[in-house]
């Protein structure tokens, strides 16, 4: 069993600060890319931000500047610093990460359950 459990959403006034973290946990042998996409209503989830095992990053163009993704292996934790939050932000943040639970086996993309975070004065 493998869970990943996100935390440090909640609610910003625009331009404020946030940070996210999503602790895998588990029976895990290793763990590749892991990344943050999130889900605005009515909406279909987006791709926010990943990072590979060797730390090779990607983002959004829209949040691009803002936003820092970052990753602890030993606690095998990834982060995400949100910045200059704006309204369009507002949505509900999912990590993602591709773990492998047993040698040789395909590493499988799990989720966690999601975190809310919403943007407004």
């Amino acid at each position: 069993q493998v869970q990943l459990v996100e935390s440090g959403g909640g609610l910003v006034q625009p331009g404020g600060s946030l940070r996210l973290s999503c602790a895998a946990s588990g029976s895990i042998v290793g763990i590749n890319s892991m990344g943050w996409y999130r889900q605005a209503p009515g909406k279909e989830r987006d791709l926010v931000a990943t990072i590979t095992s060797g730390g090779t990053t990607t983002y959004a163009e829209s949040v691009k500047g803002r936003f820092a993704i970052s990753r602890d292996h030993a606690k095998a934790t990834v982060y995400l610093q949100m910045n200059s939050l704006k309204p369009e932000d507002t949505a509900v943040y999912f990590c993602n990460a591709d773990i492998m639970t047993w040698y040789g086996t395909p590493y499988v993309a799990y989720w966690g359950q999601g975190t809310q975070v919403t943007v407004s004065s």
